[in-house]
């Protein structure tokens, strides 16, 4: 029996995000190659001796006409075609110099980042959508009792610490006074186009018109499909491989990983540490928030081993 061996393709990728990060970049590919016609972030493959920088770095010359000053990792997506396995090593260029145009003869745009899903894109690179759309700082809601006070605290993280993504976790409330609370927390999210996701059963959509549901870890176990419309922000709370394993069978658009240090809320649970954090990461295919001890500190290496960004409570709900 006769069993065929996929090539391996390494393909480096560029999120170029705008002066005002409001848009970013991409082009079209051409007719006559695979999925020609589609769009995609610009990029492609590595030559044998380069980093996925360095490969980066030619390409965008080669293909756009810039260099790049200052970039970071965005993500790493594993991808299955029936005769090739594509790494795709995207990274989220944030200074170039130069006028990017299509040096190649293909289409460019500039698109605004919410407008991302009116376009046509591979398979391959529905993650890296949801990841260029995702800030980079993941705000879960304190456990606060007085109502005046949690409207403050979350005034001040969404204005003065500019966070634009929100769990609203409150366990102690009771079912009604979470609805109230959540009306309040969506009107002070769309003030300063925030994106609040309530953290309980997905039915509470259908009494808050919020961007999304997080689901508990044990909620995320129960599941056989995912409990919510595409046109919704879905997240999960995870602590092992088999529960990324599951969010991405669910079709959840990012996680959150915990906890990577020891943490005073559970000092009894054995931190993840970076090193299989990032193992575990590279094979997840979404976006993944670093969660547990985490602080701003933190972010910059948190990028570096390929997480989305940070979540936290206790930094950013002060």
């Amino acid at each position: 029996m006769n069993i065929m061996v996929k090539r391996r393709v390494h393909v480096a990728a560029a999120a170029i995000i705008s002066a005002d990060k409001q848009q970013v970049l991409i082009a079209r590919r051409p007719s006559n190659v695979d999925h020609g016609g589609l769009w995609e972030f610009p990029g492609g493959k590595l030559a044998p001796y380069e980093t996925g920088l360095e490969g980066l770095k030619r390409e965008l010359h080669e293909e756009l006409g810039v260099e790049i000053i200052n970039a970071q990792p965005l993500i790493r997506v594993h991808h299955e075609y029936s005769d090739k396995h594509i790494l795709l090593d995207v990274w989220q260029v944030h200074a170039f110099a130069g006028e990017p145009f299509g040096r190649e003869g293909q289409a460019v745009r500039w698109v605004p980042m919410e407008e991302l899903v009116n376009y046509p894109f591979p398979a391959a690179n529905l993650p890296i959508l949801r990841a260029v759309m995702l800030p980079t700082e993941y705000l879960i809601t304190g456990e606060e009792a007085d109502e005046a006070r949690f409207d403050a605290l979350l005034t001040r993280a969404l204005n003065e610490d500019n966070i634009r993504l929100v769990q609203l976790r409150a366990k102690q409330l009771t079912h009604e006074a979470y609805v109230a609370r959540a009306q309040r927390a969506l009107t002070l999210c769309r003030e300063v186009g925030a994106r609040l996701l309530l953290n309980g059963d997905p039915s509470l959509l259908d009494q808050v018109d919020a961007d999304g549901i997080h689901l508990t870890s044990e909620r995320l176990m129960q599941l056989e499909r995912r409990p919510i419309a595409e046109n919704k922000w879905l997240s999960a709370s995870t602590h092992d491989p088999r529960q990324l394993e599951q969010a991405a069978a669910l079709g959840c658009d990012f996680v959150s990983l915990s906890p990577l240090r020891t943490t005073p809320s559970h000092p009894d649970v054995a931190p993840i540490g970076w090193h299989d954090f990032q193992q575990w990461v590279e094979r997840a295919g979404m976006p993944v928030f670093a969660l547990g001890g985490m602080t701003r500190f933190d972010a910059n290496h948190a990028r570096a081993v390929g997480a989305q960004g940070i979540a936290s409570i206790r930094d950013f709900w002060k």
